[in-house]
């Protein structure tokens, strides 16, 4: 997708959103103590570190809650290495992040990432640092392309797709990117968000 157009679409969301960003503030706030926007160090284009954006959708204490909540569940602890994700219940999560999750409303700040240029609107989605230890070598082509805040892997499935797929569905797309399968993308994701899947 062109810079130009994206950044012309990314301003136009970001001016149709934003009374929702006022009150979605509010909420985040009064449920739990912390920051509004959640900021992350994430693996971008050429290995890149940036920093992320979203609506915080966890307690402040989400590390603790985790090592505990895996230390007295093998079953999740499993689930955790299988997809670095917890899929059903995740005790880091506030009641007000489940509902922002379950729309995807808590990407909306990567609209920012966008417009910095550190993100696209479509494209992989960005990698923590400690996860790409697991990525091999031969699958760094995800890191030509900047990652995205939808993709491939967000409407393929996304915490019902091991790390290891994802990796591959990734670096497949990086290595045929083209402007028709990302405007697919961006139509399939519209799809998830409307039915609360997701993205």
């Amino acid at each position: 997708m062109g810079r130009i157009i994206e950044i012309i679409f990314t301003l136009f969301i970001l001016i149709l959103t934003f009374p929702f960003w006022i009150v979605i503030g509010i909420l985040i706030k009064l449920e739990s103590d912390g920051p509004v926007l959640f900021t992350q160090e994430r693996v971008g284009k050429d290995l890149k570190i940036f920093k992320i954006y979203k609506f915080r959708t966890m307690y402040m204490d989400q590390e603790e809650r985790l090592k505990d909540y895996l230390r007295k569940n093998q079953k999740a602890k499993k689930e955790w290495e299988n997809y670095r994700k917890l899929r059903s219940f995740d005790p880091r999560v506030t009641k007000m992040g489940k509902i922002l999750r379950k729309f995807s409303f808590d990407e909306i700040p990567q609209i920012l990432n966008v417009i910095k240029g550190d993100m696209s609107l479509v494209g992989p989605r960005p990698y923590l640092k400690e996860e790409v230890v697991y990525i091999p070598l031969e699958n760094y082509e995800i890191f030509k392309v900047k990652p995205g805040i939808t993709g491939p892997w967000q409407v393929s499935g996304r915490n019902k797709i091991p790390f290891n797929e994802r990796i591959r569905i990734e670096k497949d797309y990086a290595m045929k990117k083209n402007l028709f399968k990302d405007i697919g993308y961006l139509f399939k994701t519209i799809n998830s968000i409307v039915n609360g899947e997701g993205i």
